[in-house]
């Protein structure tokens, strides 16, 4: 599906309560197009929503205007440069970032993580960053937040509406 497509089907899951599906997708289209900072700052609103200040400081990591707070709890989850680098999921060269900040945060970061580890590092060979890493890294659940919890209310909410409507066409079908 086109990025204009995907956006419009993430806006109508977010209006219709489906958080976590415009989460996913938001996801995939920053796999597909890593370096679009737009993309980065509509993960980090989701995040938002359920109060997730970390995931949300993950993904304005890159903005000038980011928030201190998510910032920081950003760094307080991926610990180590490292985890920022595979966190940030930034590919090819700063240079392709499109501000000068982004740019400075990736070359930081870059820069911290070759310190740490002794050898130069690349956004493209996670190898070279994942080193100290002991497999997969799964970011510590965190307290429910209010701001979570109505957010999967909402969800199940609306999933409940769907399948009742659902369940109404199949009865009709057998009427």
């Amino acid at each position: 599906m086109p990025l204009r497509e995907t956006l419009a089907q993430v806006d109508a899951d977010l209006a219709a309560g489906r958080v976590p599906v415009a989460r996913q997708r938001l996801r995939g289209l920053i796999s597909s197009f890593p370096h679009d900072l737009t993309l980065r700052r509509r993960l980090a609103e989701v995040y938002q929503l359920y109060g997730d200040a970390a995931e949300a400081g993950r993904w304005m990591y890159l903005e000038e205007d980011r928030n201190d707070d998510e910032t920081a709890a950003f760094e307080a989850r991926y610990e180590s440069p490292g985890r920022r680098m595979k966190a940030l999921a930034w590919q090819g060269p700063e240079a392709k970032a499109a501000t000068a900040f982004a740019k400075e945060q990736l070359v930081a970061v870059r820069t911290a993580c070759a310190e740490e580890l002794g050898h130069p590092v690349d956004w493209d060979n996670p190898a070279s960053y994942q080193g100290d890493l002991e497999g997969e890294y799964e970011a510590p659940s965190e307290r429910w937040t209010v701001g979570g919890v109505l957010a999967g209310v909402g969800c199940l909410g609306a999933a409940l509406v769907f399948l009742a409507i659902w369940v109404n066409g199949l009865v009709a079908l057998f009427d």
